[in-house]
Protein backbone atom coordinates (compact mmCIF):
# COMPACT_ATOMS: atom_id res chain seq x y z
CA UNK A 1 0.00 0.00 0.00
CA UNK A 2 2.69 2.51 1.03
CA UNK A 3 4.44 1.96 -2.30
CA UNK A 4 1.36 3.00 -4.28
CA UNK A 5 0.63 5.97 -1.98
CA UNK A 6 4.16 7.32 -2.50
CA UNK A 7 4.42 6.28 -6.16
CA UNK A 8 1.25 8.14 -7.14
CA UNK A 9 1.62 10.96 -4.59
CA UNK A 10 -1.81 10.09 -3.15
CA UNK A 11 -3.52 12.65 -0.89
CA UNK A 12 -6.67 11.86 1.12
CA UNK A 13 -8.65 14.73 2.65
CA UNK A 14 -12.22 15.40 3.74
CA UNK A 15 -14.78 14.10 6.17
CA UNK A 16 -17.49 12.17 4.35
CA UNK A 17 -18.39 8.48 4.17
CA UNK A 18 -18.60 8.59 0.37
CA UNK A 19 -15.36 8.94 -1.63
CA UNK A 20 -14.66 11.08 -4.68
CA UNK A 21 -11.52 10.26 -6.66
CA UNK A 22 -10.32 13.15 -8.85
CA UNK A 23 -8.15 12.15 -11.83
CA UNK A 24 -6.22 14.73 -13.85
CA UNK A 25 -5.73 14.76 -17.61
CA UNK A 26 -2.70 14.79 -19.91
CA UNK A 27 0.00 17.37 -19.15
CA UNK A 28 -1.38 18.09 -15.67
CA UNK A 29 -1.34 16.82 -12.11
CA UNK A 30 -3.63 16.86 -9.08
CA UNK A 31 -3.13 20.62 -8.57
CA UNK A 32 -5.58 21.13 -11.46
CA UNK A 33 -8.41 20.43 -8.99
CA UNK A 34 -7.53 23.09 -6.43
CA UNK A 35 -10.51 25.33 -7.30
CA UNK A 36 -12.92 22.38 -7.09
CA UNK A 37 -11.89 20.33 -4.06
CA UNK A 38 -12.86 22.83 -1.30
CA UNK A 39 -16.53 22.51 -2.32
CA UNK A 40 -16.50 18.74 -1.77
CA UNK A 41 -14.15 18.01 1.13
CA UNK A 42 -16.72 18.69 3.86
CA UNK A 43 -19.30 16.22 2.54
CA UNK A 44 -16.99 13.65 0.93
CA UNK A 45 -13.68 11.92 1.44
CA UNK A 46 -11.56 13.27 -1.45
CA UNK A 47 -8.71 11.32 -3.04
CA UNK A 48 -6.16 13.09 -5.25
CA UNK A 49 -3.24 11.47 -7.04
CA UNK A 50 -0.73 11.91 -9.87
CA UNK A 51 -0.34 9.35 -12.62
CA UNK A 52 3.14 7.83 -12.75
CA UNK A 53 5.22 10.27 -14.78
CA UNK A 54 3.11 13.30 -13.80
CA UNK A 55 3.36 15.87 -11.00
CA UNK A 56 5.14 14.63 -7.88
CA UNK A 57 4.74 10.92 -8.66
CA UNK A 58 7.76 8.61 -8.50
CA UNK A 59 9.22 9.15 -11.98
CA UNK A 60 11.54 6.14 -11.45
CA UNK A 61 8.44 3.90 -11.58
CA UNK A 62 7.65 4.99 -15.13
CA UNK A 63 7.98 2.27 -17.78
CA UNK A 64 7.42 3.14 -21.45
CA UNK A 65 6.13 -0.36 -22.15
CA UNK A 66 3.47 -0.15 -19.43
CA UNK A 67 2.26 3.36 -20.23
CA UNK A 68 2.31 3.22 -24.02
CA UNK A 69 -1.48 2.70 -23.89
CA UNK A 70 -4.13 3.99 -21.49
CA UNK A 71 -4.24 0.59 -19.77
CA UNK A 72 -1.09 1.45 -17.79
CA UNK A 73 -2.92 4.48 -16.39
CA UNK A 74 -6.01 2.35 -15.74
CA UNK A 75 -3.79 0.19 -13.54
CA UNK A 76 -2.66 3.29 -11.61
CA UNK A 77 -6.32 4.08 -10.84
CA UNK A 78 -7.07 0.50 -9.74
CA UNK A 79 -3.88 0.40 -7.64
CA UNK A 80 -4.91 3.57 -5.78
CA UNK A 81 -8.46 2.28 -5.19
CA UNK A 82 -7.18 -1.07 -3.94
CA UNK A 83 -4.45 0.45 -1.76
CA UNK A 84 -7.07 2.58 0.02
CA UNK A 85 -9.66 -0.27 0.03
CA UNK A 86 -12.26 1.96 -1.63
CA UNK A 87 -15.68 0.85 -2.91
CA UNK A 88 -18.65 2.62 -4.56
CA UNK A 89 -16.57 5.64 -5.45
CA UNK A 90 -17.53 8.67 -7.49
CA UNK A 91 -14.79 8.99 -10.10
CA UNK A 92 -14.31 12.46 -11.62
CA UNK A 93 -11.97 12.37 -14.60
CA UNK A 94 -10.82 15.26 -16.75
CA UNK A 95 -10.20 14.78 -20.47
CA UNK A 96 -8.39 11.48 -21.12
CA UNK A 97 -9.00 10.44 -17.51
CA UNK A 98 -12.67 10.08 -18.40
CA UNK A 99 -11.80 7.09 -20.58
CA UNK A 100 -9.21 5.84 -18.07
CA UNK A 101 -11.90 5.83 -15.36
CA UNK A 102 -14.40 4.15 -17.66
CA UNK A 103 -11.92 1.40 -18.57
CA UNK A 104 -11.18 0.87 -14.85
CA UNK A 105 -14.92 0.63 -14.16
CA UNK A 106 -15.30 -2.01 -16.88
CA UNK A 107 -12.62 -4.13 -15.19
CA UNK A 108 -14.05 -3.60 -11.68
CA UNK A 109 -17.59 -2.17 -11.77
CA UNK A 110 -18.01 -2.97 -8.06
CA UNK A 111 -15.45 -0.25 -7.21
CA UNK A 112 -17.52 2.50 -8.88
CA UNK A 113 -20.86 4.14 -8.11
CA UNK A 114 -20.76 6.98 -10.65
CA UNK A 115 -18.46 8.36 -13.35
CA UNK A 116 -18.26 12.09 -14.03
CA UNK A 117 -16.48 12.90 -17.29
CA UNK A 118 -15.25 16.46 -17.84
CA UNK A 119 -14.41 17.25 -21.50
CA UNK A 120 -14.17 13.54 -22.42
CA UNK A 121 -13.37 11.89 -25.73
CA UNK A 122 -13.19 8.22 -26.75
CA UNK A 123 -11.28 9.11 -29.94
CA UNK A 124 -9.48 12.36 -30.83
CA UNK A 125 -8.90 11.55 -34.50
CA UNK A 126 -11.44 12.15 -37.25
CA UNK A 127 -12.53 9.13 -39.24
CA UNK A 128 -13.78 10.21 -42.66
CA UNK A 129 -17.44 11.22 -42.60
CA UNK A 130 -18.25 8.66 -39.91
CA UNK A 131 -16.75 10.30 -36.83
CA UNK A 132 -15.56 13.79 -35.92
CA UNK A 133 -12.93 13.63 -33.19
CA UNK A 134 -11.42 17.07 -33.79
CA UNK A 135 -8.00 16.21 -35.25
CA UNK A 136 -6.51 14.82 -38.42
CA UNK A 137 -3.59 12.43 -38.01
CA UNK A 138 -1.31 15.07 -39.56
CA UNK A 139 -2.33 17.54 -36.79
CA UNK A 140 -1.32 15.05 -34.10
CA UNK A 141 1.95 14.18 -35.84
CA UNK A 142 2.77 17.90 -36.05
CA UNK A 143 2.13 18.31 -32.31
CA UNK A 144 4.30 15.28 -31.54
CA UNK A 145 7.12 16.63 -33.69
CA UNK A 146 6.88 20.00 -31.98
CA UNK A 147 7.06 18.30 -28.56
CA UNK A 148 10.23 16.52 -29.64
CA UNK A 149 11.96 19.47 -31.28
CA UNK A 150 10.87 22.38 -29.10
CA UNK A 151 9.06 21.35 -25.93
CA UNK A 152 8.76 24.90 -24.57
CA UNK A 153 7.44 26.09 -27.93
CA UNK A 154 4.86 23.29 -27.92
CA UNK A 155 3.67 24.23 -24.42
CA UNK A 156 3.45 27.91 -25.38
CA UNK A 157 1.49 27.05 -28.51
CA UNK A 158 -1.02 24.57 -27.02
CA UNK A 159 -1.80 26.20 -23.65
CA UNK A 160 -3.72 29.25 -24.98
CA UNK A 161 -5.64 27.09 -27.48
CA UNK A 162 -6.63 24.53 -24.84
CA UNK A 163 -7.49 27.07 -22.12
CA UNK A 164 -9.37 29.40 -24.51
CA UNK A 165 -9.60 32.16 -21.89
CA UNK A 166 -7.59 35.10 -23.30
CA UNK A 167 -9.20 37.60 -20.91
CA UNK A 168 -7.49 35.87 -17.94
CA UNK A 169 -3.88 35.26 -19.12
CA UNK A 170 -2.87 33.91 -15.69
CA UNK A 171 -4.94 30.77 -16.37
CA UNK A 172 -3.11 30.12 -19.65
CA UNK A 173 0.21 30.68 -17.91
CA UNK A 174 -0.76 28.21 -15.18
CA UNK A 175 -1.52 25.57 -17.80
CA UNK A 176 1.67 26.30 -19.74
CA UNK A 177 3.75 25.90 -16.56
CA UNK A 178 1.99 22.60 -15.89
CA UNK A 179 2.94 21.37 -19.37
CA UNK A 180 6.53 22.54 -18.92
CA UNK A 181 6.92 20.83 -15.54
CA UNK A 182 6.63 17.39 -17.18
CA UNK A 183 9.50 15.27 -18.43
CA UNK A 184 9.46 15.87 -22.23
CA UNK A 185 9.95 12.19 -23.14
CA UNK A 186 7.21 10.99 -20.77
CA UNK A 187 4.89 13.81 -21.87
CA UNK A 188 5.29 12.83 -25.49
CA UNK A 189 4.55 9.18 -24.72
CA UNK A 190 1.45 10.19 -22.70
CA UNK A 191 0.38 12.39 -25.62
CA UNK A 192 0.66 9.43 -28.00
CA UNK A 193 -1.29 7.17 -25.65
CA UNK A 194 -3.96 9.88 -25.40
CA UNK A 195 -4.35 11.27 -28.90
CA UNK A 196 -3.91 8.00 -30.80
CA UNK A 197 -6.25 5.97 -28.56
CA UNK A 198 -9.64 4.70 -29.71
CA UNK A 199 -12.01 3.41 -27.04
CA UNK A 200 -15.30 3.75 -28.91
CA UNK A 201 -15.75 -0.03 -28.93
CA UNK A 202 -15.50 -0.08 -25.11
CA UNK A 203 -18.41 2.31 -24.54
CA UNK A 204 -21.05 -0.44 -24.77
CA UNK A 205 -19.24 -2.38 -22.01
CA UNK A 206 -19.57 0.45 -19.51
CA UNK A 207 -22.37 -0.12 -16.97
CA UNK A 208 -21.80 2.62 -14.35
CA UNK A 209 -24.02 5.76 -14.50
CA UNK A 210 -22.20 8.63 -16.22
CA UNK A 211 -22.42 12.43 -16.25
CA UNK A 212 -20.83 13.94 -19.37
CA UNK A 213 -19.83 17.62 -19.03
CA UNK A 214 -19.24 19.01 -22.53
CA UNK A 215 -17.78 22.49 -22.89
CA UNK A 216 -19.55 24.77 -25.39
CA UNK A 217 -16.42 25.85 -27.27
CA UNK A 218 -13.69 23.25 -26.69
CA UNK A 219 -10.80 23.37 -29.17
CA UNK A 220 -9.77 19.82 -28.20
CA UNK A 221 -13.18 18.08 -28.07
CA UNK A 222 -15.96 19.15 -30.48
CA UNK A 223 -19.62 19.20 -29.40
CA UNK A 224 -20.32 16.15 -31.55
CA UNK A 225 -18.05 14.06 -29.32
CA UNK A 226 -20.18 14.70 -26.23
CA UNK A 227 -23.29 13.80 -28.21
CA UNK A 228 -21.59 10.64 -29.51
CA UNK A 229 -20.70 9.56 -25.97
CA UNK A 230 -24.24 10.23 -24.75
CA UNK A 231 -25.68 8.05 -27.54
CA UNK A 232 -23.28 5.17 -26.88
CA UNK A 233 -23.02 5.16 -23.07
CA UNK A 234 -25.97 3.55 -21.33
CA UNK A 235 -27.34 5.40 -18.31
CA UNK A 236 -25.59 8.66 -19.29
CA UNK A 237 -26.56 12.29 -18.73
CA UNK A 238 -25.14 15.00 -21.03
CA UNK A 239 -24.83 18.60 -19.84
CA UNK A 240 -23.63 21.30 -22.20
CA UNK A 241 -21.65 23.87 -20.25
CA UNK A 242 -21.45 27.59 -20.86
CA UNK A 243 -17.74 27.17 -20.14
CA UNK A 244 -15.34 27.55 -23.06
CA UNK A 245 -12.01 25.78 -23.44
CA UNK A 246 -10.89 22.35 -22.31
CA UNK A 247 -10.29 23.07 -18.60
CA UNK A 248 -13.60 24.20 -17.05
CA UNK A 249 -12.46 23.09 -13.58
CA UNK A 250 -9.92 25.95 -13.82
CA UNK A 251 -11.61 28.53 -16.04
CA UNK A 252 -15.21 28.02 -14.81
CA UNK A 253 -15.00 26.27 -11.43
CA UNK A 254 -18.34 27.64 -10.21
CA UNK A 255 -20.29 26.14 -13.10
CA UNK A 256 -18.32 22.88 -12.90
CA UNK A 257 -19.00 22.52 -9.16
CA UNK A 258 -22.70 23.35 -9.55
CA UNK A 259 -23.27 20.76 -12.30
CA UNK A 260 -21.43 18.03 -10.38
CA UNK A 261 -23.35 18.80 -7.16
CA UNK A 262 -26.65 18.85 -9.01
CA UNK A 263 -25.93 15.43 -10.50
CA UNK A 264 -24.84 13.96 -7.17
CA UNK A 265 -28.01 15.20 -5.47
Amino acid sequence: MDDVIARNNVKVIGEGQKTIVFAHGFGCDQSMWHYIVPSFKEKYQVVLFDYVGSGSSDIASYQSEKYRSLHGYVQDVLDVIEALKLRDIIFIGHSVSSMIGMLASIKHPEYFDKLIMIAPSPRYLNEGDHYLGGFELSDIQELMNMMEMNFAGWAGYLAPIAMNHPDVPALTEQLEQSFLSADPVIAREFAEATFLSDHRSDLSRSSVPVLILQCSDDSIVPLQVGEYLHRHLQNSTLRLMEAKGHYPQISHPGETIALIQEYLR
